[in-house]
């Protein structure tokens, strides 16, 4: 398989009002793999994947994303190629919008539909990805009438339109019921066993919500990295007890992870 990086941090570290967020993080997420990323609230995961999606510049070190460098290229034509879905930046999307434009925006990295000019293609194109994502019937409805489940998945579908060179997911499951995020993780999981698609990473506080086709685990710990490498070798009893300050027993079934106390 090709093994070529298209993310990699290097010595990372992100300091806001004199916190330290971010500690020397190094990372490299390779065309192959699928990436999750674990750790206690304030750990630093949402921040980590801010800075590898071109939304926030690190205090020190070195970001190269799809082989360019953050400091060195221009963000805004570099972000139209990566595939970006966070809470934070849903917040920020023009309420009036139908769920199909949500997605179109994304054609430009926008957040409104106003400034650019849409093709019938980009209109078929965002058609297509709803369908994929089962709420194409949800094309003409405000995004904010949406329930929560159906939101994501406008969301999931926007972050693939213009076939991104890597998807970086921050908490997809966040507000759904037992069966949403069922549902979502199946669903995540037949998206990233599919042939030609791009690298995942996905941030969560569950272990629960890993999808089966994942391969690789980064766990920070204060801003700093607690451990990195493949699923199997990095999610287990010791590194996630010490991750979150508990006595964990990690188990794992079917290629699903579950946690309890001991």
């Amino acid at each position: 398989m090709n093994s070529q990086p298209v993310l990699r941090c290097t010595d990372v570290s992100l300091v806001l009002d004199g916190a330290t967020i971010l500690d020397a993080i190094d990372w490299t997420v390779a065309t192959d793999e699928r990436w999750v990323v674990l750790g206690a609230n304030g750990a630093g995961k949402t921040s980590l994947l801010r800075i590898v999606a071109l939304y926030q510049h690190p205090s020190s070190g070195t970001v190269e994303v799809l082989g360019q460098r953050l400091g060195r290229t221009d963000v805004r034509t570099l972000r139209e190629r990566i595939a970006f879905s966070s809470p934070a930046l849903a917040a920020k999307l023009e309420p009036t919008m139908t769920a199909v434009e949500v997605v179109m925006t994304a054609r430009y990295a926008a957040l409104a539909p106003w400034w650019h000019h849409y093709t019938d293609a980009d209109r078929h194109r965002a058609h297509e990805l709803l369908r994929e994502w089962h709420c194409d019937a949800l094309a003409s409805h405000p995004f904010p009438t949406l329930s929560a489940g159906e939101r994501q998945r406008v969301l999931l579908a926007r972050m693939l339109m213009n076939e991104p060179g890597v998807a970086l997911l921050d908490e997809p499951t966040a507000g759904l019921d037992i069966g949403g995020r069922e549902e979502l993780v199946a669903d995540l999981a037949t998206w990233a066993r599919g042939p030609a698609r791009p690298p995942m990473v996905l941030v969560t506080h569950h272990l629960e919500e890993i999808p089966p086709a994942f391969t690789h685990a980064l766990v920070l710990k204060g801003g700093r990295t607690l451990a990195s490498g493949p699923l199997t070798e990095v999610v287990n009893s010791e590194t996630l007890s010490e991750a979150y300050g508990l006595r964990l027993i990690v188990e794992e079934r079917e290629s699903r992870y579950t946690a309890r106390l001991t």
